[in-house]
């Protein structure tokens, strides 16, 4: 994918939604890492078996928080979305494929559709682009 392609703002309006919900869930989840470390930080990532949590619950909050907002505000939120992309697939494999192994498929069901979701809204946004009420489509490049 071409600069000028990655910094595209494709889309309609409408695309303020998902950015809204993608990057507002990502911003608030790299806050709550800071903010209670022992529930949704260090602490959670040393319950769920990350290793070296003291160096990547730190690195994840940053990633989300950053890449989060970067997607609120519509810069650069193709690039942004594939950070957020690994770090949701990280939580599936490390949080949702135990509960599907140990408990099946509608336990983990259950708990995995906000990742779902989140999951999807990030592929979407790596796609289509941050759409025209956007910092992207202020960008001298990202108009066609």
């Amino acid at each position: 994918m071409t600069v000028k392609r990655m910094l595209a703002a494709d889309g309609s309006a409408a695309n303020l939604l998902i950015r809204l919900l993608v990057g507002g869930v990502f911003f608030l989840e790299g806050i709550k890492k800071f903010l209670f470390p022992e529930q949704w930080g260090v602490g959670r990532f040393t319950h769920i078996g990350v290793p070296a949590p003291s160096t990547l619950a730190p690195f994840v909050g940053a990633v989300e928080i950053v890449c989060g907002f970067l997607i609120l505000v519509g810069l650069l939120a193709r690039l942004a979305s594939i950070p957020l992309i690994i770090d949701i697939c990280v939580a599936i494999a490390t949080t949702k494929i135990p509960i599907l192994l140990k408990n099946g498929f509608w336990p983990m069901e259950a708990e995995a559709r906000t990742d779902y979701s989140m999951l999807m809204g990030l592929v979407f946004l790596l796609i289509v682009g941050a759409g025209p009420l956007s910092a992207d489509r202020r960008l001298p490049h990202s108009r066609h």
